[in-house]
């Protein structure tokens, strides 16, 4: 592993660049962005997955989003998808400056929230020839139907109304992304096993990261809920696609979004490959559902990038 940076405009990104063990300098080799989840850093998932294909050959980048973890930018823990999908491109500026990466062999991989931003990011940034995303998650379409419409209806009330405390000086208003600990969860009555499956893994596991704020600001709301990551793949996404899902659905809905997602796609070489067994954490970071997932990915990549 490599320390990296990259810009994004006036933002310093921080980047891991993970390098396989028989890595040639002198050579020109396929190169891989990986984009993580919401609220992760390069740390977690995305390391989990970059480590993994580096083994297999391939170069990999993983970095933390502008405005979180180590990367720069204010206001802090701001989550704007238009952002995190020029993030990804400012990605491949970075690679295709590196002597020894191959601009003709570049391939994209996202990760729940990321795998929506990856699409994103694929649609109009054709120097990606292939693009995998795991428990792919088109974010503005969860955050629009995981609450009635009255209830999204009075978030964006709320949002205006802590906008205008902000701009009249107000502090800036942060919520958790998900309880603070299994504690906590348990104290708000919350039993989706799903949710307490995301709580262990952030914040009790070895996976959790002091980079990690598990902190959204609350004015992220207005770029989220008006993003839709899939709506221009038919008209856009030219490259071959693999879509990894979970075999046990939950209410993060990524089994339907990896399929709605390739139904989608005008592309003749996609697929869903189905990890049965595995829910949408479990391919996070548990090895008996990872490594299939990574083996077909790496196959996948290998056929499209060489």
């Amino acid at each position: 592993m490599e320390r990296v940076s990259f810009r994004n405009r006036d933002i310093e990104v921080a980047a891991t660049l993970h390098v396989p063990d028989s890595f040639d300098e002198t050579g020109r080799h396929p190169a891989l962005v990986i984009a993580t989840p919401g609220s992760s850093v390069k740390e977690q998932i995305g390391a989990n997955y970059a480590a993994r294909l580096a083994a297999r050959g391939f170069i990999a980048l993983t970095f933390d989003p502008s405005y979180q973890g180590e990367s720069s930018g204010e206001p802090r823990d701001l989550e704007d998808p238009a952002v995190r999908v020029e993030d990804i491109r400012c990605a491949a500026d970075f690679l295709v400056t590196l002597p020894f990466v191959d601009e003709e062999r570049l391939g994209l991989l996202g990760v729940c929230a990321g795998g929506g931003y990856a699409i994103g990011a694929a649609l109009t940034d054709h120097r990606f020839k292939a693009v995998g995303t795991v428990v792919a998650t088109d974010i503005g379409h969860a955050f629009r139907t995981m609450q009635p419409r009255e209830t999204l209806l009075e978030t964006l009330r709320e949002l205006g109304r802590q906008r205008t405390a902000e701009a009249r000086g107000a502090t800036a208003r942060r919520d958790p992304w998900i309880p603070d600990s299994l504690r906590a969860a348990e104290d708000a009555g919350i039993d989706d096993g799903e949710l307490l499956e995301a709580v262990a893994f952030y914040r009790e596991s070895k996976y959790r990261h002091p980079n990690s704020s598990n902190r959204l600001l609350f004015r992220s709301y207005a770029h989220i809920l008006a993003f839709d990551a899939f709506a221009l793949v038919p008209e856009l996404l030219v490259q071959p696609l693999l879509a990894v899902v979970g075999g046990r659905r939950g209410k993060t809905g990524q089994y339907e979004a990896g399929h709605r997602l390739v139904e989608r796609s005008p592309a003749r070489d996609k697929d869903v490959f189905v990890i049965e067994g595995a829910g949408h954490y479990d391919l996070y970071h548990r090895a008996e559902y990872v490594d299939p997932a990574v083996d077909r990915l790496a196959s996948f990549f290998a056929r499209h990038l060489g």
